[in-house]
């Protein structure tokens, strides 16, 4: 129905943005709010939810989460408000991860996904989901980074997975990083 709004954030609220398009303002719930800056432009992918009772959007800064999302809530069980808060401290890289090794205690550190939730998410997802997730251009900005910080190309493309490339270069970098000493 809809693929995505390009608009100014009016205001945030603790579970969603109100994005102003040419003075309609659509409101719009995401994993984290304060990744968005009020009075600034961006393109948010959308997932529009429809019941009965309930219109609402959901929305994503790439088309990877948003395509993750959708995968997620066709598990049985797993409906747009329990899949929504999976991105807010989970990447998609690492949930994608979580889902193909099988990592049940990973998955239930999210809000309301028990131990039975993970394993039916797992028993429906694995290997289905895209190994690489990461969007080409932000991963060569991060490559060229940690090149110009003297990592080789083998220790670069390990790490390169579990990055989340929604957030800024900077926090990428500090993951990037991260992971390499803890690895």
């Amino acid at each position: 129905m809809f693929n995505y709004i390009k608009g100014i954030v009016d205001m945030t609220t603790v579970n969603s943005i109100v994005l102003d398009n040419k003075g309609i303002g659509f409101n719009i719930f995401v994993a984290n709010p304060y990744a968005f800056n009020v009075g600034e432009e961006y393109k948010v992918y959308l997932y529009c939810h429809i019941r009965e009772d309930e219109l609402s959007f959901y929305g994503f800064k790439s088309m990877e989460e948003r395509d993750l999302f959708l995968r997620l809530i066709d598990v049985k069980g797993l409906g747009p408000k329990v899949a929504m808060p999976m991105f807010a401290t989970g990447s998609v890289s690492g949930i994608i991860d979580a889902i193909d090794r099988e990592n049940v205690i990973y998955l239930t550190k999210f809000p309301k996904v028990g131990d039975k939730l993970a394993r039916q998410i797992i028993l429906d997802l694995k290997g289905k989901l895209a190994a690489s997730s990461k969007p080409k251009e932000e991963a060569n900005e991060l490559v060229a980074v940690l090149e110009s910080l003297g990592y080789k190309m083998p220790d670069i493309k390990k790490v390169l997975p579990h990055i989340d490339y929604t957030a800024t270069i900077e926090n990428q970098v500090k993951d990037a990083l991260k992971y390499m000493l803890n690895n």
